[in-house]
């Protein structure tokens, strides 16, 4: 193995397991059996690092499931969230051929640079995968006509956090799953759940603002 692919899989290991912000260059360095220079040479700095272990599967993922939005979009035009959301589960599964486990991993990843807030990811996806998540939003406001956008907006951004925790805790839940259910339960099945759940969040009614404690007559 070069030592670039020691690197890379020596970091996507840490960052899975601690996160970004506890992973340190020299706990990879150690990891790696590199010495730091190499990450240097090869990277430049750790956030180009951690782009560069998240691109391993953005690569594979992303075109894939460009390719299925425009299948979608030309076989099925009365598509809803749900059959939106549902064409990323092969593509996620596919991940499993970039890295051992790389399905879970590649969530695992995603989730950490969400709630950690690495910015520099959100703008490197959209610089190298912008049209890609273009034609997604695209996809996604033509199911949900009955919202405006801002309503989209923020159930995205709640479908996303129902993803990132749920993913993040995808092996306790499991465990839970056959342990007080006795419900086996695989990763392409734990996906499907959340999907289910977040497109009924978005086929949900519009918003109404409800008054918790309404204004009381003053005598």
């Amino acid at each position: 193995m070069n030592t670039k692919n020691k690197i890379l899989n020596a970091a996507e290991l840490l960052f899975s397991e601690l996160g970004f912000d506890n992973t340190s260059l020299r706990s990879i360095t150690s990891k790696a059996d590199v010495n730091l220079a190499s990450v240097n040479y090869h990277f430049g700095s750790k956030k180009e690092l951690i782009q560069a272990v998240l691109d391993r599967y953005l690569g594979v993922l992303m075109p894939e499931v460009d390719k299925r939005i425009n299948l979608l979009s030309e076989h099925h035009p009365n598509a809803n969230a749900e059959n939106l959301f549902e064409l990323m589960v092969e593509p996620l599964l596919m991940l499993d051929s970039v890295r051992p486990n790389g399905t879970r991993t590649f969530v695992q990843l995603f989730a950490k640079a969400y709630y950690e807030s690495q910015g520099h990811v959100r703008k490197y996806i959209n610089i190298h995968y912008g049209d890609v998540m273009k034609r997604f939003n695209g996809a996604l406001y033509a199911t949900v006509p009955h919202l405006p956008k801002e309503e989209v907006f923020w159930r995205w951004h709640f479908a996303l956090g129902s993803c990132v925790f749920t993913m993040a805790s995808s092996r306790a839940l499991t465990d839970i799953a056959a342990a007080d259910f006795h419900e086996k339960m695989d990763i392409a099945e734990l996906i499907r759940k959340v999907i289910h759940f977040v497109a009924a969040g978005f086929a949900a009614p519009g918003a109404v603002n409800i008054k918790l404690y309404p204004e009381r007559d003053i005598a």
